[in-house]
């Protein structure tokens, strides 16, 4: 079984921002599969495949974005999941908007929810998947951005973005990162 964690803000003051992508994707991912939100033995809501076939587990922190961490943790620890078998999907102003990247491990970037991650499993050795939210106006607060919506230009393109993501997830599950990665980077 695969953990997928999406990385957001709990609340309905934060849906459909930027820093809620990761949410959003696994959302896709439990309508598709059909699975129900519920509580979890972490700080996190999660929704899980049952049976013999189980592939994938989806967990939403309900801890703030940058103490996500402590989520991922618990559920890693609690089920015991091997670090090979998590991915966390989060936003990346970094990218242009709509465009995937996919990695085995590395640094937070500057994404305080990733830096959370791995400073509470105590390595950065597992998979990510970021979704481009662009950066936006130079000018503008960072954090604004990230807590703003999306411009009715860019919906279409974060809509497709997010089920794009969610097939990446789909491969990753199915097939492992370095599939993940060939197919959407």
């Amino acid at each position: 079984m695969k953990l997928i964690v999406g990385l957001g803000n709990p609340g309905s003051r934060y849906r459909g921002t930027r820093h809620n992508v990761g949410f959003e994707v696994v959302d896709e991912l439990a309508r598709r599969h059909d699975l129900v939100f519920e509580s979890s033995p972490a700080a996190a809501l999660m929704a899980r495949e049952r049976g013999p076939d189980a592939r994938i587990m989806l967990a939403k922190p309900c801890t703030f974005m940058n103490l996500s961490g402590r989520a991922v943790g618990e559920l890693v620890r609690y089920y015991r999941f091997a670090l090979d078998d998590v991915l966390v999907v989060a936003d990346d102003v970094n990218l242009p908007l709509g465009r995937l990247r996919a990695r085995r491990g590395g640094s937070a970037g500057g994404h305080n929810g990733l830096q959370s991650v791995i400073e509470l499993l105590g390595t950065d050795r597992f998979a990510r998947l970021r979704v481009g939210v662009d950066r936006g106006d130079q000018r503008r607060d960072l954090a604004s951005h990230v807590l703003a919506g999306f411009e009715a230009a860019e919906l279409e393109t974060i809509r497709e973005a997010i089920a794009e993501a969610g097939d990446a997830v789909e491969v990753f599950a199915a097939s492992g990162i370095d599939v993940m990665m060939n197919r959407f980077n």
